[in-house]
């Protein structure tokens, strides 16, 4: 009875398992197959059937020759890529630095500057808003693409946590034999660290570089002239207005958005998994 009692409950348990993964796919697939349908109808054929009835043409290409052009997606890219490299540059330089400090040197005040980085994070980044728009504005960084990179570039708390949990793996005596050697504390980090620090570089770039390409709050509070400083991310408002929303441009430009980054994490999965899996925050 027992034997027969343990099959039933791990059956029901596989059953209520796969169920909720079928569910969470389907769940997280659904938009995804709405906004290719979507991207391929015509506004007389969007507006004259539901999201899910396929388009009578997969050839039609018409909503995404107007989304590239409409919303100058090719200045979106550019502006998104420039944006992408100083800030992915700039937050991997910065934060590997203060995890250096962090980490190799004990001084009055660091357990101190790990907690205040720590309630930092819990700081909703919205509460902030209006004392960092008053400096931006004071500064005149105000539609100003330098003036955002810096401000996109401040300090990413989770990629510190990050390069601080890699440089606890890696043993001190490496510092203390280039610093033997007459190697200084710089060369001790640009030459010996920071190769090593790879697997955490390409998590802290994956978690940024995400965060960045998508941002649209940011970028459309501070780039607020869309004719020349349009990101990626705020490129698609244009087909929104208080009359509706163009949702088969809208797609058709979701969809030349998402080409990009599918075709790095196609190109790169090899490196992405390994340094999601090798920089990840140990226990």
């Amino acid at each position: 009875m027992s034997n027969s009692t343990a099959k039933i409950k791990k059956t029901v348990w596989s059953v209520v398992k796969y169920v909720s993964l079928f569910l969470g796919a389907f769940i997280s697939v659904l938009p995804v197959v709405v906004c290719v349908i979507t991207a391929f109808k015509s506004p007389e054929e969007y507006r004259s059937t539901n999201v899910m009835t396929l388009p009578e043409s997969w050839t039609y290409l018409e909503n995404f020759i107007q989304a590239w052009q409409q919303a100058n997606m090719g200045l979106a890219f550019r502006n998104s890529l420039i944006i992408l490299v100083f800030v992915l540059c700039g937050s991997i330089m910065t934060g590997s630095m203060i995890a250096y400090v962090l980490n190799r040197f004990k001084f009055p005040g660091n357990g101190l500057v790990r907690n205040l980085f720590l309630f930092a994070s819990l700081l909703p980044g919205i509460a902030m808003q209006v004392s960092v728009y008053q400096i931006m504005y004071s500064l005149g960084w105000i539609n100003f693409l330098p003036g955002y990179i810096i401000m996109m570039c401040g300090t990413d708390i989770i990629s510190i946590y990050i390069f601080i949990q890699f440089f606890e793996n890696i043993p001190t005596s490496l510092d203390e034999s280039a610093i033997m050697d007459g190697c200084t504390y710089f060369g001790v980090f640009f030459r010996i660290l920071l190769p090593l620090l790879k697997p955490a570089i390409v998590t802290v770039m994956i978690l940024k570089g995400v965060g960045v390409y998508n941002e649209y709050y940011t970028a459309n509070l501070y780039l607020q002239n869309k004719n020349l400083y349009v990101t990626v991310a705020t490129s698609l408002f244009k087909f929104t207005g208080p009359l509706g929303n163009q949702y088969n441009y809208i797609c058709a430009g979701v969809i030349i958005t998402m080409i990009p980054a599918l075709l790095i994490f196609i190109l790169c999965q090899k490196q992405i998994y390994s340094g999601l899996t090798q920089g990840a925050v140990k226990g």
